[in-house]
């Protein structure tokens, strides 16, 4: 028998592939046969029945748990956020008195000013601001030398690349808990059961936009 796969002789699509996150949260349900999974087990006998109810406040609880889990992953990455917002109003504070800076990005800085908080609601745009606001500055940074000698500034850049990688890793762990969320809720028959009846739903993992994967294509040398 032939392998199903053939990486020799293909087919193969020479123009590669591109892959984006697909922005939709699927609804557990489940159909008669977890209903009749049910019955029948208390049919069985009262303690079949009882069983598989301590098993479903288990999941329950387990759910539950899981849920405060995302929500501590996704908190982490607005800290870093945070943090990150702060050391760009720091920047730009020393790096205007040398350069004129970019209008939008005066503008992103100005309504950071006014107190733009990361939530689940704008998490990705903030993000997508200080990318874009950090970009800016790093190449004024680059183009001056007189900026790159100036201590606080470097030290805020360094501040700033270090925040980047902690953000990359806390959008990992957040994503993985997300995943094991997608994957607990349809796992029969207990776990499935109870996501359904509760009307859980999959969860969207992190998604870059659509500016940072162009960025990422583009030629850096």
């Amino acid at each position: 028998m032939a392998n199903e796969l053939d990486e020799i002789t293909g087919p193969v699509n020479e123009a590669g592939r591109d892959v984006n996150v697909i922005e939709k949260q699927i609804p557990v349900k489940t159909g008669v046969g977890s209903i009749v999974f049910e019955v029948v087990l208390w049919v069985l006998g009262i303690f079949p029945g009882l069983i598989f109810l301590f098993m479903k406040i288990n999941a329950q609880k387990y759910f539950r748990q899981l849920q405060q889990r995302i929500q501590n992953n996704a908190s982490q990455i607005d800290n870093y956020l945070e943090q990150r917002v702060q050391i760009l109003q720091n920047v730009v504070g020393i790096v205007e008195k040398s350069v004129d800076l970019d209008k939008d990005v005066m503008k992103s800085v100005a309504a950071f000013r006014g107190g733009v908080h990361p939530d689940e609601a704008n998490r990705s745009e903030v993000s997508s601001q200080l990318d874009s606001a950090m970009r800016s500055i790093n190449v004024a940074f680059e183009a001056y030398p007189d900026l790159k000698a100036h201590r606080a500034l470097a030290d805020a850049m360094q501040q700033n690349s270090y925040l980047q990688k902690e953000i990359t890793a806390a959008r990992e762990v957040y994503n993985d808990t997300v995943l094991k969320w997608n994957s607990d809720i349809f796992a029969w028959p207990t776990k499935m059961i109870v996501a359904a009846k509760a009307g859980y739903t999959t969860r969207i993992p992190f998604t870059a936009s659509k500016e940072v994967k162009e960025q990422a294509r583009a030629k850096f040398f």
